[in-house]
């Protein structure tokens, strides 16, 4: 959400007399498709991670070292995004971004060796950090001021639903194509989806705003700024980083079939769906911070039991593990709503979730494989979900301002 008021500022818009909601459902859910294709390109990879192990002749380590690799690219593009669109529009940027997804998808499976791997996926990492900040100004250019929430929470269904169909998708398409024909129909579709867009798409014919980094001075004496990129680090681990190594956990150190530890894996992002909304219940009553201790506590301890309980327990501990880990989100973005002054909104999320997304969803699946190349994959989620904990402890010291109740 980080130029949500950019995009409306920006853009000149008039919402006196905003159009109906129902007229612009059609270039939301076109940038939300968009959206899908650019979640799913990244982390598809993690049910096709035994297959790809095993193919390459990969250790753990460089199977999760992979992801970190995804995570630097979408970090310094995502950081930098507002440089391109102040010079392209958010609408050419959105267009670049998911054509650009789709060769280095195509480009990935074209690859024969590791190098090409990595290098491809790099590229992956910094064409799909291009996207979310213009297509958040988009979207809030599109409707007026009372419908954005709507739009964001159509938007927001892609990765929800990336979470769900990854690992399904993956199950049935290896019945057909190898790991790398389907990397290549995601491109594919990333590629013949943006020149759609280009032709038909609609909003973001206005510039993005280059980041102010001067706003970000006053903050770096606010440990609340801190310990909130810490809490999001954490966040994203027990989500994105579990996630990308749950796969590959599952069938080589516990024993499960591909097929049914991607299942399981699917089945336990569709429970968890309903969650979220729970969390932003508790989180208008009970406020961000208890929330996020809450969710975080509870997350850890599950994380820690994936590594220690039998296999006859596996399955509800997985299951049971992705409900409250979704939790956090709602809060923690409401938290830092609270953080610095009215102003500094905007560069808050701009370095939060970069760096969180960074830390959470790249060096935590590295140091995952590397803990499974130790000898203990289980001791590599032991370790997260005892950092998961330590964040919820931490949350207990963020103070927020303007008042705020918690």
């Amino acid at each position: 959400m980080t130029d949500s008021a950019a995009g409306g500022n920006a853009g000149g818009h008039d919402y006196a007399d905003p159009p109906p909601f129902r007229t612009q459902l059609g270039p939301i859910l076109f940038l939300t498709a968009i959206f899908f294709l650019n979640f799913i390109s990244r982390i598809i990879p993690s049910p096709l991670m035994p297959t790809i192990e095993s193919d390459l002749r990969l250790n753990h380590g460089e199977a999760g070292a992979l992801f970190l690799l995804t995570a630097a690219g979408y970090f310094v593009t995502l950081t930098g995004s507002g440089y391109v669109s102040s010079r392209l529009q958010h609408r050419r940027t959105i267009i670049v971004s998911a054509v650009a997804v789709g060769l280095a998808l195509l480009s990935i499976s074209l690859g024969r060796s590791l190098w090409s791997l990595r290098l491809g996926l790099l590229g992956l990492g910094m064409a799909a950090g291009l996207y979310l900040p213009s297509a958040i100004a988009s979207l809030t250019s599109l409707v007026g001021p009372r419908h954005w929430g709507k739009a964001i929470a159509i938007h927001e269904l892609a990765p929800n639903l990336g979470f769900v169909l990854a690992p399904l998708l993956t199950e049935v398409l290896l019945a057909w194509v190898s790991w790398r024909g389907i990397l290549s129909l995601v491109g594919a579709a990333s590629l013949l989806t943006g020149i759609a867009y280009a032709l038909f798409g609609r909003g973001g014919d206005f510039p993005g705003e280059s980041p102010a980094f001067k706003s970000l001075r006053p903050l770096v004496a606010e440990p609340s700024f801190w310990i909130m990129m810490v809490l999001f680090s954490l966040g994203i681990s027990s989500t994105v980083g579990i996630y990308s190594m749950l796969p590959l956990y599952l069938v080589a150190e516990r024993g499960l079939e591909q097929n049914t530890a991607n299942t399981l894996v699917a089945i336990s992002r569709v429970l968890s769906l309903a969650m979220a909304l729970l969390s932003g219940w508790a989180t208008d009553r009970f406020g961000p911070r208890p929330t996020m201790m809450a969710g975080l506590l509870l997350t850890g301890i599950l994380t820690v039991l994936i590594a220690v309980v039998p296999i006859s327990m596996i399955p509800s501990i997985v299951i049971a593990q992705a409900m409250p880990a979704v939790c956090f989100f709602p809060a923690g973005f409401a938290a830092l709503s609270y953080i610095g002054p009215p102003g500094s909104r905007s560069i808050i999320v701009s370095f939060t979730i970069p760096v969180g997304f960074l830390a959470g969803a790249g060096l935590m699946p590295t140091l995952i494989g590397m803990m499974g190349d130790a000898g203990s994959f289980g001791l590599g989620f032991g370790l997260v979900g005892g950092m998961i904990i330590t964040g919820g402890l931490l949350s207990r010291f963020l103070r927020l301002s303007r008042g705020h109740k918690s």
